[in-house]
């Protein structure tokens, strides 16, 4: 029975400061970065939650209305909790040359009724007021727009917090009306998100709608390297076996603020009882006091004798509940970190929910939304005094032979191996890739450590202040379009979270003895971004296949030279000096050899150290059953790349060859030859 560590990312920033400090305006970095862009018709502000977006677009949205010629600005938020977020701010204060001021009756997240019923009427009455700011959820503003048309809202910002809400897919009636808008081009459009991945394979906007919008990006690093107190952030899976609420103490730490999201009651892991579970979890912790009656919290004595003050959100009395929530949010109590110990939730305080001193997210069940498990880790990596560590937890139900959910479990536990390997994408360093050619040389303001630049090798820079990687790599394509410079720049962390989302995939990577490297770097990777970039052509596809390819994998090999290394190196070197190590070990970095890694190599690792023996038999059991040949798909991407090997050999691969791409190449051409002769045959 018990809860197995599984220590999949952990990372540690220098702590310097710098996303903390204002400038003379009052705006952060991140804020700075996304106000140089005020001027943009259409600005996509993907940035990690606790940035400070609702803050910089205070600051847009003013200078629009002031300076644009924009009549109006209306806020549109997921849920009426985030409304909070827009309140009024005293910008000023801080060197702003205009406060921010919602009027009461304009702040639709606190007026009582449904989102179709009086609020429509609020939304009219206000494009027809002088006005110039409401606030509104999702589901309002969807109705107005259906009620009222786009062309009610011409000469108006439009402003959507959460933006990955937003879908492509026809039966999303927000994409649907962005796509309107953004036909008509009456509006302006400010789109803030802390991921921009979903958990489906919808694209959040057209490729055609997409290309319009500027982008402002901030990274985690940049941020977390950026704080004042909260220097490293753990993110960790546990597989439990039995009810996790008789191993939840193995991970939940008394001494740690901490939220706890119980599963979702349609989950495999829940026991269908949500009210008994937080019950359990309370007896687990200590001794119930009864409840606080200004709070509504629970009060529990622990074993050392400490009171425990735990929020239940999970309650279904509304009055009960409504008392917990209004006193997490009571503004008093902002900044004592001796006002809750423990929140348990169950749908609610991910989003948007602002408790600074939260030390550790522990979630119960896989998550299959990647956006979410982000969301919930930002609810942990807030910076407040006294905090230096963060973590994320998982615990998920282990695959037992007996249980009739096995499929489910095996696929729980692929995805949390691919969310932690894309996690470790999102918090590293920024890579930029340079072809290694001739004319080469450093940068300025990238450190190419001791030795220096050398011009006959290829070279790692790293930028201390911007966090950025700048790594040249043999044979490396170079993008010939804008879309494509900018997918390269921007976009890399949604094309891996793309490939790793792919149950086969994955499943192949881990399991799958005969796979060869390159099937997986070059086939699967080079099917996702065809089917993410239909729009750009085939070179540029190649393009940003190595740029994903090199970013994962680079990552991957980072880590582990990092771990390995014996020394202790201070903050962010141990990343950089792995990479660097990597290069140097390898001599040449080309492209051919990044194609060779598998990248799911560390995460068997990982899965070995962690899960029992039988276990592990059972989830390659399920994955070696449902293994596939060759798809038609597959051997004409095969096939392809057998022809540039062709262009660039002489000959075609040959099926009896010692290497195995070659070998895979040619079965592909042989596949599709078959194909062709029992068509022919008929």
């Amino acid at each position: 029975m018990s809860a197995l560590n599984v220590p999949s990312v952990s990372v540690t920033y220098a702590r310097n400061g710098s996303s903390t400090k204002a400038n003379e305006l009052g705006m952060r970095p991140m804020q700075e970065r996304a106000f140089e862009k005020r001027g943009e018709q259409y600005l996509l502000i993907k940035s990690p939650p606790a940035s400070g977006k609702s803050r910089a677009l205070m600051f847009i949205a003013l200078d629009k209305l002031a300076n644009q010629g924009m009549k109006q600005a209306i806020i549109v938020v997921p849920e009426k909790s985030i409304g909070s977020s827009f309140a009024d701010e005293p910008l000023s204060r801080y060197g702003f040359w205009s406060d921010w001021h919602v009027e009461p009756r304009w702040n639709l997240c606190n007026a009582p009724g449904s989102d179709n019923g009086g609020k429509i009427k609020s939304v009219a009455a206000f494009l027809e007021s002088s006005d110039k700011v409401l606030v509104c959820t999702h589901a309002t503003f969807r109705f107005a727009v259906d009620k009222f048309g786009v062309e009610a809202f011409d000469d108006r910002l439009i402003a959507v917090d959460e933006f990955h809400h937003v879908s492509a897919n026809p039966d999303n009636k927000l994409g649907q009306h962005l796509g309107q808008f953004i036909a008509r081009d009456r509006v302006h459009v400010v789109a803030m998100t802390g991921s921009y991945f979903r958990g489906d394979a919808d694209a959040v906007l057209a490729p055609e709608d997409e290309a319009k919008f500027d982008t402002v990006t901030y990274t985690y690093y940049e941020q977390l390297n950026g704080y004042e107190h909260l220097k490293q952030l753990d993110i960790g899976y546990f597989f439990y076996a039995g009810a996790y609420s008789d191993d939840i103490l193995k991970v939940l730490d008394p001494t740690e603020k901490t939220i706890v999201h119980i599963p979702n009651v349609n989950s495999r892991e829940s026991t269908k009882d949500k009210i008994k579970e937080v019950e359990h979890i309370i007896e687990e912790l200590g001794e119930w006091q009864g409840a606080d009656p200004a709070t509504g919290f629970q009060m529990v004595k622990s074993a050392d004798d400490r009171i425990l003050r735990i929020a239940d959100l999970v309650d279904d009395d509304p009055a009960k509940r409504e008392r917990v929530s209004a006193a997490l949010k009571d503004p008093a109590q902002k900044n004592n970190r001796d006002h809750v110990d423990i929140i348990i939730a169950l749908g609610m305080a991910k989003e948007g929910f602002d408790w600074i001193w939260c030390e550790h997210a522990l979630t119960v069940g896989y998550r299959s939304s990647l956006t979410e498990i982000v969301q919930i880790i930002g609810r942990a990596t807030r910076d407040a005094p006294g905090k230096n560590r963060a973590r994320f937890s998982n615990l998920i139900a282990q695959p037992d032979a007996t249980d009739e959910a096995v499929n489910e479990a095996v696929n729980d536990t692929l995805k949390a191996i691919a969310a932690s390997l894309l996690m470790e994408q999102v918090l590293a360093p920024r890579f930029e890739f340079r072809p290694k050619n001739p004319g080469s040389g450093p940068t300025p303001g990238f450190d190419y450590g001791d030795e220096g630049y050398k011009p006959d090798q290829c070279n790692v820079g790293f930028n201390h202040d911007s966090g950025q990687f700048q790594i040249e790599i043999k044979g490396l394509a170079e993008p010939r379009s804008k879309e494509a410079a900018r997918i390269c720049q921007q976009d890399l962390n949604e094309v891996i979270a793309a490939f790793v989302q792919d149950r086969n995939t994955v499943g192949k990577g881990l399991f799958d003895d005969e796979m060869v490297p390159e099937e997986l770097t070059q086939v699967r990777m080079g099917k996702i971004i065809k089917d993410r970039y239909p729009e750009l052509d085939e070179g540029d596809q190649e393009v940003v296949r190595q740029h994903a390819v090199a970013a994962l994998n680079l990552t991957q090999k980072a880590k582990e030279v990092a771990v390995e290394s014996d020394n202790e190196p201070g903050p962010n070197t141990a990343f950089v000096q792995g990479v660097r190590r990597f290069a140097m070990d390898v001599r040449e970095l080309d492209i051919d050899l990044i194609d060779r890694i598998n990248p799911f190599g560390e995460a068997r690792a990982i899965l070995a150290k962690t899960m029992s023996e039988e276990s592990l038999k059972q989830v390659q059991a399920v994955i070696n059953a449902k293994k596939i040949s060759l798809t038609p798909e597959e051997a004409r991407e095969l096939a392809k790349r057998a022809i540039k090997f062709k262009q660039e050999r002489g000959r075609l691969p040959d099926i009896t060859a010692a290497d195995p791409w070659e070998k895979r190449m040619a079965e592909g051409v042989a596949f599709l030859a078959r194909m062709k002769a029992e068509a022919a045959r008929g």
